[in-house]
């Protein structure tokens, strides 16, 4: 099993990571696809009128305040329009794609935060009422369901609580979680850089590897600011997890996939 993740910024080319995707698919390759859509909502966001909020977080993770008409927002570009154009773009190319978010049959369920903790002005303060949450448990039967009559999942965001409802989750720790519980030969994080650089944005700072057990030391967390911080800590969970691999690679080339299976990218063992 390889487990894709798709970023959702800008410059991200759908139509070769569909074109590649479909390739290994029709080669045998078991495959789990999980996109985000960010760069679009904060775009449909700012145009609705209700722009985007972001927070960080004490360990400095960054996250989106998710108030109720944020949720709506975030439903309709990740549930709709990026979920169906994926699945589109597999459709055409003779892949039986189908979408689906983790509320569609608990796919992905989790706890909602009743309080979230973030750093303003060097305070440390505490947000109540979002809607996120982070996804604990996966739905393995449906997927294996679908697996095995011949369907390609492509997963999103959001989960659903135990209470049934939806939370935004982070979509790189999904991605962590469902390569975890099918303890997948490789985990794949597709993004617009091609890979962890040591000099943002300087892409010839491309960091080639790390080792799993070095990962938490202040070298490399130094170099994973932001949201790129949460992906880091989602491959040292895989892996420590069963994941065999876990590689940040870019999704603006052809064959993104296989080059990232290849060894193309950062690759955390």
């Amino acid at each position: 099993m390889i487990v894709v993740k798709v970023g959702g910024a800008e410059g991200i080319d759908y139509e070769a990571v569909a074109e590649d995707a479909a390739s290994l698919w029709r080669e045998g390759v078991r495959l789990l696809l999980v996109h985000g859509g960010s760069a679009l909502t904060n775009r449909v966001a700012e145009a609705l009128g209700h722009p985007p909020r972001f927070l960080t977080h004490p360990g400095g993770q960054v996250s989106r305040l998710t108030d109720p008409k944020t949720l709506d927002i975030f439903l309709m570009v990740y549930a709709g329009l990026v979920n169906k154009r994926l699945v589109e773009r597999l459709q055409r190319r003779g892949v039986n794609a189908v979408g689906l978010t983790g509320v569609d049959g608990r796919l992905l369920e989790g706890r909602r935060k009743t309080a979230v903790k973030y750093v303003e002005d060097g305070k440390v303060k505490i947000h109540r009422g979002d809607y996120t949450g982070t996804a604990e448990r996966v739905n393995r039967a449906l997927l294996d369901l679908l697996l095995e009559a011949g369907y390609l999942p492509v997963i999103t965001p959001p989960a659903i609580s135990y209470e049934g409802e939806a939370i935004n989750t982070d979509g790189d720790q999904v991605a962590a979680l469902l390569a975890t519980t099918y303890r997948a030969e490789a985990l794949v994080y597709l993004s617009n850089v091609p890979g962890l650089l040591a000099h943002y944005p300087d892409e010839a700072s491309l960091v080639r590897e790390i080792p799993v057990e070095k990962v938490e030391s202040p070298e490399y967390l130094a170099l994973a600011q932001g949201r790129m911080k949460r992906k880091v800590m989602g491959a040292v969970a895989a892996v420590q997890g069963g994941v065999k691999r876990v590689i940040f690679a870019d999704a603006r080339v052809e064959n993104p996939i296989r080059r990232a299976l290849a060894g193309e990218g950062t690759v955390v063992r």
